[in-house]
């Protein structure tokens, strides 16, 4: 009779269901989250209150959330661009462009207010930062140019055209319409969430339900590969660089809403950074390939709560830097398969010179008695 192997008892498959937890990329940057929030909670009694007023949600997670659009719809766009193998430097640069063609233009109205005029003011701000995608997209594949170097220009350069636009002053105007769109509700939900959630729900049909998504992780894979497999590896990097222009565009105009005013020295200032921060706690690496839109949305959350909880403990808001690069080098760090190796490595050299129990023998003697 062949031997049966033992069922597993409920503490191994407890220990498997936990490590299996624990290896998921997002484990750690949800559970930073988690803490963050409990903690602000326990500093700032109500923090974790929701109330309804008027129809509409209130409460500092309602806040959260709608401050998460911006470094969402930034990280939807650098994701994408990360998962050819490239980077987008220039999407706070994007961000002041756009906003500053919009408000010029609804400055220059006869009616500001006019729902068609701001719906042109959009339009317009979007296309411009399709145009500057097209131009990263044409620098990157048409010419062949490092995509670090090629997002520069228009990250030092954009931000001039958008003082150009505004003519260095501080553009405002009064719009409600326009306005509506930072700070306004959709069914009780703020404007900004329902804008991200929709770009989110967007790119992640046309990623996951067609082959794009496909053609990403190849290219940032094997550029050569990809090309010689078939895929128009040159024509997807610009298409994907024009997204991440549109979506940055969008950003900004959905950041510079609710004050009306294009200032081009600081609108989208480092927000650079803020998406790429979103991207790697998202578990999307920058080397390429496999990418994750899911991890996006922790991520943004994450990064939006670090900011609030620098309020809260009241902390100097020159320590907001360094306090996002801590939680970032804890969450990075404790997600490290090499760390994990490492500690795996380590708890099998402690069970392998543990001494074994000692084992009774028998003499001959005592077999003869």
């Amino acid at each position: 009779m062949t031997p049966t192997t033992p069922a597993p008892s409920g503490a191994s498959r407890g220990a498997t269901v936990w490590r299996e937890v624990t290896r998921h990329g997002l484990f750690w940057p949800v559970l930073a989250l988690v803490v963050l929030l409990l903690a602000c909670g326990v500093a700032s009694p109500g923090f974790l209150d929701v109330t309804v007023r008027d129809g509409h949600l209130f409460g500092q997670l309602v806040d959260l959330l709608r401050n998460s659009a911006t470094p969402l719809l930034l990280a939807l766009g650098m994701c994408l661009v990360i998962a050819t193998g490239g980077i987008d430097l220039s999407v706070g640069a994007v961000m002041a462009i756009g906003l500053a063609v919009s408000l010029t233009y609804l400055d220059n109205a006869a009616d500001p207010s006019n729902v068609g005029t701001v719906v042109t003011a959009v339009l317009l701000g979007l296309a411009v930062g399709a145009l500057g995608g097209a131009f990263n997209g044409a620098m990157v594949a048409g010419l062949g140019i490092q995509p670090f170097i090629a997002t520069m220009i228009l990250m030092v350069a954009g931000r001039g055209i958008a003082m150009l636009i505004t003519q260095g002053q501080i553009t405002t105007v009064t719009s409600a319409p326009f306005k509506t769109i930072g700070s306004g509700f959709v069914l009780g939900v703020p404007t900004p969430v329902v804008i991200a959630v929709a770009a989110f729900v967007v790119v992640s049909l046309a990623v996951r339900r067609t082959a794009l998504g496909m053609f990403l992780e190849s290219i940032g894979i094997n550029r050569e590969a990809s090309r010689l497999a078939g895929v128009r590896s040159r024509r997807t990097t610009w298409t994907v660089y024009v997204i991440a222009g549109v979506l940055a565009a969008l950003a900004g105009l959905v950041y510079g809403a609710p004050t009306m005013a294009a200032d081009a020295n600081n609108i989208g200032l480092m927000k650079e950074l803020d998406a790429i921060m979103v991207v790697v706690l998202g578990g999307t690496k920058l080397d390429g390939g496999r990418f994750y839109l899911g991890g996006l949305l922790v991520g943004a959350m994450l990064l939006s709560t670090l900011e609030r909880a620098v309020i809260i403990f009241q902390l100097p808001s020159q320590t907001t830097p360094l306090f996002k690069a801590i939680v970032l080098i804890a969450v990075c760090v404790a997600a490290s398969p090499t760390l994990r190796a490492m500690l795996r490595g380590r708890r099998r050299a402690d069970r392998s010179n543990t001494p074994a129990a000692p084992v009774e023998t028998t003499s001959a003697a005592e077999v003869t008695a």
